[in-house]
Parts: structure tokens; C-alpha cells; sequence
């Protein structure tokens, strides 16, 4: 029997809000403004899992969506139409680089700093390092990852698993083509890869792009993997592109959100049989 997803409001600010506002909220969003504030929380979580029927369970999800890419800025450069019509299916202009899979931006690698500094202040208010967490092979993805964490906890109970999955709506954007498992390896050495991951990409496609149902199946076997897997881990943090985030919110049945370069996104998300 499959499971169905829900998403359950009313703990974060963002819950409340069509568009956001910040990318990065102080307190990632909470509404509780308490000293012990992601104590509380966690309490809250375990208590909903301790009362649930059986076959329902609650985690907590801290999506995050890259920073600035260099593909961003030339969407921003030339307007969107443009973009999508033309100019993402070439690999640059000149002047930027896009494709495939292109670095962060200065401003990506600020954003992903502006993250990490949230990081360290709600680590101090009971947010502890997340149960499990998991990212897309591409470089924007990881370096935002890597970037947002650094230096806020001494250890870690797992490595970052990348994720095929979890990558970005895919086909004829350039931008969207990921670099080979070996150059992942070598890029992120401390990031474990999941053990299906190809050696070159097999998926993306110069003139099929990817439909938004195509990619919330995508994020659904994504969220089934999670469920299915362990009960205890309560929080799990991903790190992605606005694309994905979006197949993601639709598969637990909540509205897109428009999340900026560098933003987070916290959700509850019930699972029950």
C-alpha cells in the first residue's frame, strides 16, 4: 500500500506566505522565539510519532535550495523568456559559462555563508545536526551544501548522500547536465554517492525537458526512500534547486513556493498507510 504525504502547517512563518520574503529567515522561520525554541519543536515531533496511528509517521524536512549559479545570472541578464527559449540551451555567451553544471556565483558562495550563519545561531537555541542528509550531484548543489554547514557542528552522524533523484528539473538546459561521478568524487571526497549513480549522465537530454508531474515523481521516491527507511530520524536536511523543491511540495500536497537562490524552505511532513 503506498504511502500518502500531507503536508502540516503551522509552526513556520513561510506557512502563511504565498512568496517569501527572505531567503533565510532568522530562525529559519519558527514562530517560536524561545531560548529552547528547537528543543521544544523536536519534543513536538517525537510527541506526534509517539501518538500517531500505526502507519503514520512525522519528519521534519530543512529544504534548501542552492545559491546563485551562473546560470542564474544569466537568466537574469537576458529575462526569462529569452532564456528559456534560447540562450539555456547554449553553455555560454562570452562572457559566462553555464554549462554544463556550472560553480556558484560570489554571491552563491555569500548565500550559502548566510545560511551557515542561521546554522550557528539556532544550534545554540537546540537545533542539533540534522538525522540524515542528502543533495544533488550537481556542483551548485554541493558547494551550497558543503558552504551552509561548515564549521557549525564538530561531527556529523552520517556524510551527505548525493542523490540522483534529488537534481534539478532536467533536459535541454545546459545548466542542467551533471558532471561525471569520478569529478563528484574528487570534488566532495567527505559526501558518500549513491551506489547507483552512473559515470556520465545518462538522463539529460538536449531536446526533452523534464515535466513538473515527471519531477514530483521524482521527489515521491524520494520521500517513500526517507519513510521507509528509519522511523527515528526525525529531521532530515536536502539541498537542491527550486525546481525540485517544487516537485517536492506538490507530492506532499502543498502550494509551490517561489523559494530564492540561497533560500530554506521548513516543512513537517506526515506519511501514513
Amino acid at each position: 500500500m503506498p504511502l500518502i504525504y500531507e503536508f502540516l502547517p503551522g509552526y513556520f512563518a513561510h506557512d502563511d506566505e504565498e512568496k517569501p520574503h527572505v531567503a533565510v529567515p532568522p530562525r529559519f522561520g519558527l514562530k517560536d522565539t524561545a531560548p529552547d525554541r528547537w528543543t521544544s519543536f523536536f519534543d513536538r515531533i517525537r510527541n506526534l510519532n509517539k501518538d500517531a496511528p500505526e502507519g503514520t509517521s512525522y519528519k521534519f524536512f530543512l529544504l534548501s535550495r542552492h545559491g546563485q549559479g551562473y546560470h542564474n545570472l544569466a537568466e537574469a541578464k537576458y529575462g526569462t523568456d529569452a532564456w528559456d527559449e534560447y540562450w539555456s540551451k547554449l553553455e555560454g555567451d562570452g562572457e559566462i559559462v553555464w554549462g554544463p553544471d556550472p560553480q556558484l556565483t560570489p554571491l552563491g558562495i555569500s548565500q550559502a555563508h548566510d545560511i551557515q550563519v542561521v546554522w550557528k545561531t539556532e544550534a545554540l537555541a537546540g537545533l542539533f545536526p540534522p538525522h540524515r542528509r542528502y543533495c544533488s550531484p550537481l556542483t551548485r548543489a554541493l558547494d551550497t551544501c558543503d558552504g551552509m554547514l561548515d564549521g557549525v557542528f564538530e561531527a556529523h552522524r552520517k556524510p551527505v548522500l548525493i542523490l540522483e533523484l534529488c537534481r534539478e528539473e532536467n533536459g535541454v538546459h545546459t545548466c542542467d547536465k551533471r558532471k561525471s561521478r569520478s569529478y563528484i568524487a574528487a570534488h566532495k571526497p567527505h559526501f558518500d554517492i549513491e551506489e547507483g549513480l552512473s559515470e556520465e549522465d545518462e538522463l539529460w537530454h538536449a531536446t526533452i525537458r523534464e515535466t513538473k508531474p515527471e519531477v514530483a515523481q521524482r521527489a515521491r521516491i524520494v520521500l517513500d526512500t526517507i519513510f521507509e527507511s528509519s522511523n527515528d530520524d526525525i529531521f532530515v536536511s536536502i539541498t537542491a534547486h527550486g525546481g525540485w523543491i517544487n516537485g517536492f511540495l506538490t507530492a506532499i500536497g502543498r502550494g509551490i513556493y517561489p523559494l530564492k537562490t540561497g533560500g530554506v524552505l521548513p516543512v513537517i511532513v506526515k506519511a501514513q498507510r
